[in-house]
């Protein structure tokens, strides 16, 4: 698979929101967000949003409670999307208890545009969720951490994706809503380089796609992420 472009796909707008809702899983990329919304762009009313979907582990939504008290968010409801849940298990070795996770080397070469850590139009739901919210409290602005992977990937993180979902969310005819996904068009490296000059850290966040007390070191997320910080001579904080 070719590496993405390292230009920004949808590039930010020269004055910053006054406001906005980030989608915050507790993981690298959405952590990194949220420190870029707030420390960077400088948004000053932040709402962090994260879903329980049915992952195997709560791993990742006890490291956004902790990132977003760091960042000091003005409010960071977590939402338990039981229905979800009973709907969509069977559909990821993420959500499906019957499934193991996969090593990355295990995922084959064919596999890797759409891989078994896919879950189904789960992004989809959580934006439109996640729409509502910000609707319902006056804010226009949402950001979501995708990123395209340097090895493997998802369509629901892309640019293409992220125009579509606003030409839809364009026809509100009151107040629309505007998704931005500014780091859909970097490598993890980049995105990884930004949070350590944001100060973030990163040993309170969580990527492992298996849980456990150690990261696994082997999934596809913890091979992105150690391979990100080995480009950067840097040691991950949480020893992968």
């Amino acid at each position: 698979m070719s590496r993405p472009s390292e230009s920004p796909i949808h590039p930010e707008p020269a004055e910053a929101p006054a406001s906005a809702v980030v989608l915050l899983s507790g993981g690298l990329d959405s952590t990194t967000l949220l420190f870029y919304v707030i420390r960077r762009l400088g948004v000053r009313r932040v709402h962090a949003l994260s879903f329980d979907y049915g992952q195997k582990h709560a791993r990742e939504i006890g490291a956004a409670r902790f990132q977003a008290e760091t960042a000091g968010v003005e409010a960071h409801p977590v939402i338990d999307l039981g229905l979800f849940r009973e709907l969509a298990a069977t559909g990821s070795v993420l959500t499906d208890p019957a499934r193991c996770v996969p090593a990355f080397s295990a995922v084959p070469e064919d596999q890797r545009r759409q891989p078994p850590t896919y879950v189904p139009n789960r992004n989809l739901i959580l934006l439109s969720l996640a729409a509502a919210y910000a609707e319902a409290h006056g804010i226009r602005d949402l950001y979501y951490g995708a990123q395209t992977q340097d090895e493997y990937g998802y369509w629901d993180c892309t640019g293409e994706f992220v125009d579509r979902v606003n030409a839809v969310l364009a026809l509100n005819r009151g107040a629309s809503i505007r998704v931005h996904a500014p780091f859909a068009g970097w490598r993890k490296v980049r995105e990884l380089r930004l949070g350590l000059e944001l100060g973030i850290d990163y040993g309170r966040t969580w990527s492992c796609y298996r849980g456990g007390d150690r990261p696994c070191g082997e999934c596809p997320a913890c091979v992105e992420r150690s391979g990100a910080f080995r480009e950067l001579g840097q040691t991950d904080p949480l020893g992968i």
